[in-house]
């Protein structure tokens, strides 16, 4: 569990690559959600200091879903700039399409969880295997420009407080705080912009 009355200490040892880490994640959700393509750079830094973080901390799923992010800022960058010159805009999934996310994500998810429990020191396996299946899925879905992208991050974000707060990752516990508020803020800008793109 995350004990708040030691947060704030933690929080002053935070290091100051973590700290780097932290404002650059911050920075590209904040830019995502106003629709900013400079928001890509921010995630390829604060992508790439997070590799090593998780591998320090033995959250060796969350380190490959950390490279996989560096990959998808690069395509993102890419994906984006694209869109921007054909003038695509928001886009929604089938029920259909969500079904079949989850359902394979769910999947992956217990299968990584049990491989990742037996045979490794991985701190929180299955906990760990959820965030990472479904952040690229979430991450694939923000390259796209799909609305229900943060809907799925609000529930990542979430769980993600107490993953990192678990290796007294406080910081970063924190910016998941953050982004929680963000991602619902984000949901709630893009369904305008939707809705505004369909009149």
């Amino acid at each position: 569990m995350i004990d708040i009355s030691k947060i704030g200490t933690e929080l002053l040892n935070t290091s100051l690559i973590e700290w780097v880490a932290v404002i650059c994640s911050m920075a590209y959700v904040i830019l995502i959600a106003r629709k900013r393509i400079i928001a890509w750079l921010f995630a390829l830094i604060a992508s790439c200091i997070y590799v090593y973080l998780c591998i320090i901390s033995q959250y060796y799923l969350e380190s490959f879903l950390q490279i996989f992010y560096v990959l998808m800022a690069i395509y993102g960058w890419y994906s984006w700039n694209r869109a921007e010159q054909h003038d695509e805009f928001i886009k929604r999934w089938s029920h259909k399409a969500h079904g079949i996310n989850i359902v394979l994500s769910t999947v992956i998810t217990l299968i990584l969880g049990y491989i990742f429990d037996q045979y490794t020191d991985q701190s929180l396996p299955y906990l760990d295997a959820f965030t990472t299946v479904f952040s690229i899925a979430a991450t694939f879905m923000v390259a796209h420009r799909i609305l229900e992208n943060w809907i799925y991050w609000i529930v990542i974000d979430l769980l993600s407080i107490q993953l990192y707060a678990n290796k007294d990752l406080n910081a970063t516990a924190v910016l998941f705080i953050i982004y929680s508020i963000i991602a619902i803020v984000g949901f709630f800008q893009w369904r305008t912009l939707y809705k505004n793109q369909s009149l």
